[in-house]
């Protein structure tokens, strides 16, 4: 009988399973999959050699994320971190970098370089405050609160109207509206800006790193580790209520909100059933991979170096195809983000071909395939890019609800990114991850910090199982307390 039970083996999942399991207790996780990994699993998806990421490619967490960090995760795996982080093509064969350097970064921002380096210096040195703010609940007392401050400042600022205050040309805010379009949320907003802020600025500090042979390595990293300290994973084993879990004293759950609801029944209590059925899930993406007889021929020739490119053009168009998902349209003209893993890492591939991971969002639940108009936007960039086109595979946000129960409406941040999904992930509490349910903890994106392949939802829960219910420490993470 196991002292504790996990459901769901994706990253957060997992991780909750490794500290229980360093605890010395006896753990057991059910995934309904064929394998374990969640957002974190590579497959051939079109042609055998040619190695895709289903989910998440690039991880601008795997060296920042406290939970990583602790656990050690560079060191259990092979990471390559590009020197150019990401990067904006503009019309005209022009780009607008972000280097690991600063001020590299800041000089090829012409006569925005300097307000470039003002904006993201002081986040860039405080980087481990920063992320110690970010990466838990709002209803805490910062370790540093003056960081904590500077950070609040420029979100504010980027997250308004006074988001192009500071900036004269088009690259400086091409840049940032590139990476804070990643939380599929109206530009400008606050969530969109302090995600943005936050990722570019590990940009500069720790890089983005991209795994070795795919993102399935972080969560085969987990996997082992919990199978050295005595847990057990059970895959294709569905868990449709909390009754097929066998008897344990805590359950980690790395489900979504509706998820826990499914399972639970009648036994929530009613107030917090009905918070949890108002949580709100955000749009969707549609993902679209390609297998390529040549590198993406960008027209600006330096990108090539990127792990991630934001496709989409200047500040303005980025916000009006972000605007137009808000409105429950499909943009002509999507933002598009692209990684070229396969640039960095040649197993991904045979000799000669590459593989090239994209999506773009959509309003939740759609059907539509977003192919032609994601291609359409890399040849306006990369002129020629259809000619090397050798096979493409789509998976519309209606698919990627199916692949994953998280992922409702194809929303793999598994909830709306705005300030009050901030606050309420999934209830307003200053403990989000406990449940009413004695022993029951939620560990999902769904509560705090939210998306990303970071751990910290699962360590979090951890966290608060093992005080409340076993009276025990945190445990050593790390390669030497294995």
């Amino acid at each position: 009988m196991p002292d504790v039970t996990v459901v769901g083996a994706g990253p957060n999942g997992l991780a909750a399973a490794a500290v229980m399991a360093r605890a010395g207790l006896a753990v057991e996780v059910f995934e309904a999959a064929p394998v374990v990994g969640g957002g974190t699993r590579t497959a051939e998806l079109m042609q055998p050699g040619h190695f895709h990421d289903v989910c998440s490619a690039v991880h601008p967490m795997a060296l920042a994320s406290p939970f990583f960090r602790a656990f050690e995760l560079s060191g259990r795996m092979e990471l390559v971190t590009p020197e150019l982080s990401f990067g904006s093509p503009l019309d005209g064969g022009r780009s607008a970098l972000a280097y690991r350097s600063l001020d590299r970064t800041a000089a090829g921002l012409g006569r925005d370089g300097a307000s470039y380096r003002r904006l993201m210096g002081p986040i860039v040195r405080n980087i481990d405050d920063v992320m110690d703010f970010t990466q838990n609940q709002l209803f805490r007392l910062p370790r540093n609160p003056v960081a904590a401050g500077i950070f609040g400042l420029r979100t504010l600022e980027q997250g308004s109207g006074l988001w192009n205050a500071r900036f004269r040309e088009e690259s400086a805010p091409a840049l940032l509206s590139g990476v804070a379009a990643h939380a599929v949320s109206h530009l400008p907003s606050l969530a969109a800006s302090g995600a943005g802020l936050m990722l570019g600025a590990l940009g500069h500090a720790e890089g983005w790193p991209i795994p070795l042979g795919g993102s399935a390595a972080i969560a085969a990293a987990l996997a082992t580790d919990i199978e050295a300290h005595g847990g057990v994973l059970h895959t294709n084993t569905p868990i449709n209520r909390l009754t097929d879990l066998p008897p344990a004293r805590a359950t980690l759950l790395d489900v979504a909100p509706r998820g826990l609801v499914d399972m639970a029944g009648d036994s929530l209590p009613a107030r917090y059933r009905k918070a949890l059925e108002s949580f709100r899930y955000g749009n969707g993406s549609c993902k679209v991979d390609f297998i390529l007889s040549g590198p993406v021929p960008w027209e600006a020739a330096e990108l090539a170096d990127a792990g991630t490119v934001h496709v989409g053009g200047t500040r303005a168009e980025l916000a009006h195809a972000e605007n137009e998902v808000s409105a429950g349209r499909h943009p002509e003209r999507p933002y598009v983000l692209v990684a070229q893993p396969s640039r960095f890492d040649p197993r991904r591939a045979p000799a000669g071909r590459h593989t090239l991971w994209t999506y773009c969002h959509v309003p939740a639940g759609s059907t539509k395939d977003m192919a032609e108009a994601i291609t359409a936007q890399l040849e306006r960039f990369a002129p020629g890019f259809r000619d090397l086109v050798v096979d493409t595979n789509v998976v519309t946000a209606a698919q990627l609800a199916e692949y994953n129960r998280n992922y409702i409406g194809g929303d793999f941040s598994a909830g709306t990114m705005d300030l009050r999904g901030l606050v309420q992930r999934p209830v307003v509490s200053r403990h989000p991850w406990r449940t009413p349910l004695r022993g029951v903890y939620l560990c999902s994106s769904s509560t705090p910090p939210g998306p990303g392949v970071t751990g910290m939802p699962g360590l979090h829960a951890a966290i608060h199982a093992l005080k409340d219910i076993f009276h025990l420490p945190v445990p050593s993470l790390g390669l030497s307390g294995a």
